[in-house]
């Protein structure tokens, strides 16, 4: 019973050390990440003179920094403390998100957009590889889906902030609204990164995944508002905060195909198109409902190589790497902002990954249910035989002292 105490004590001091940080730092993450969307519909596209595909390609570019970043941390998060690593990457990312405010072309935007996908990379492998490093694998699912509500309300709360910006800082000290909403971004995450690393001072002590959640970066549910052309800038970016919101109300942390039949509900809905406006808003409110099966999937990749350090470090952030990396190139292809605000292309491709990734979760669901079911047989029987042996092996031997008792005797 004191051994249980005990256990519990120690769970809930790493719950108060590890949880909140990754939670807030991932907050952050998707606020420096989201962003760009919210300010391109407040001003930026004019002040930057921005045209054509030129959104899809600064959100590419994230990705792309945010898919080569990984490369170097698969080796560096068994070499170097990552206490240091995590908080470091953190507040660089910030740095480049201060940044943002004073470009003003946009190759320059496109460096900055490059620079905080780069230093962003290792967050989120980084803390399924402390998770898997900590805590039991019964344990994982239940902290990495705390730590992932984060991504929702990043997306939400980037939206909140740019609606304040517009109405209240556009024009301040001759800065527009969106130049002002990477400042007090900056301002959030550059603490959090230094939080970091008191937090950690103190302890020292997958592809369709990415794919069937390309919908959710796609602005293509803020350029649909737009082309609505019935709401200001404020009440834009006060609209866009209600997908994430709703996304963080529908998530159910252990089903992957509950949470993607969700999302395919609404795709279906958006490659259909021409339905009552009241089917548009349920769809684009179902997105981020796509999100939810990250936790269970990264926990399940810790489990299996929870005894493995350099292993599940190189695994965490190669599956990651390789699935986030496809969707450098496939926004390109099927979300071009020059097709917004109905994306046919992209939700359809979307659409067929959704699918394919619910089909392939409940095979491998089947699949691994019937392999360790004939495991179980066999260790049954395995252990049926170790029996009968014992006991023929106990009546060889009652036999052998048996007889030496006799020879005992009769000498």
């Amino acid at each position: 019973m004191r051994y249980r105490r005990g256990f519990a004590s120690a769970i809930l001091k790493l719950d108060l050390l590890i949880v909140p940080y990754a939670f807030l730092s991932y907050w952050t993450k998707y606020i420096d990440q989201a962003n760009i969307n919210n300010a391109y519909v407040s001003g930026m596209e004019q002040d930057l003179n921005l045209r054509g595909n030129d959104l899809v390609n600064l959100q590419t570019m994230y990705t792309v920094g945010a898919v080569v970043g990984q490369i170097p941390f698969a080796y560096l998060f068994t070499k170097y403390p990552i206490s240091w690593l995590i908080p470091g990457m953190d507040i660089l990312w910030g740095v480049f998100t201060l940044l943002q405010y004073r470009a003003t072309s946009y190759g320059e935007m496109m460096a900055y957009r490059f620079l905080v996908g780069w230093f962003e990379a290792a967050f989120f492998p980084g803390m399924h590889y402390i998770f898997g490093s900590w805590y039991r694998s019964n344990e994982i699912a239940r902290r990495g889906g705390c730590f992932y509500v984060g991504l929702t309300l990043g997306t939400l709360t980037a939206s909140l902030i740019q609606a304040g910006a517009s109405s209240r800082l556009d024009g301040v000290h001759g800065l527009s609204g969106w130049r002002w909403m990477y400042i007090i971004c900056a301002l959030i995450t550059i603490p959090i990164g230094v939080l970091g690393f008191f937090f950690w001072l103190l302890l020292w002590l997958d592809t369709f995944f990415w794919n069937a959640c390309l919908n959710t970066s796609s602005g293509g549910y803020l350029l649909w508002l737009k082309s609505l052309s019935r709401y200001a800038t404020s009440e834009l970016n006060n609209l866009s905060a209600i997908s994430p919101g709703a996304g963080h109300l529908l998530r159910p942390a252990w089903a992957i195909a509950v949470s993607h039949a969700w999302n395919i509900i609404g795709l279906v809905i958006l490659v259909v198109w021409h339905v009552p406006e009241s089917a548009l808003w349920f769809a684009f409110l179902t997105t981020y409902s796509s999100v939810a099966m990250s936790s269970v999937l990264y926990g399940w990749l810790n489990s299996e190589l929870r005894y493995e350090a350099a292993d599940r470090a190189v695994v965490l952030v190669v599956v990651n790497m390789v699935a986030q990396s496809t969707t450098a190139w496939t926004p390109l292809l099927v979300y071009k902002t020059v097709d917004a605000p109905r994306f046919t292309k992209g939700y359809s491709f979307t659409l067929a990954n959704a699918v394919c990734l619910v089909v392939m979760a409940l095979a491998m669901w089947y699949l691994g249910g019937r392999k360790r079911a004939l495991e179980a047989q066999g260790e049954g029987g395995d252990v049926e035989s170790s029996c009968s042996a014992g006991s023929e092996s106990g009546r060889e031997g009652e036999g052998v002292v048996r007889v030496t008792q006799v020879g005992k005797t009769g000498e």
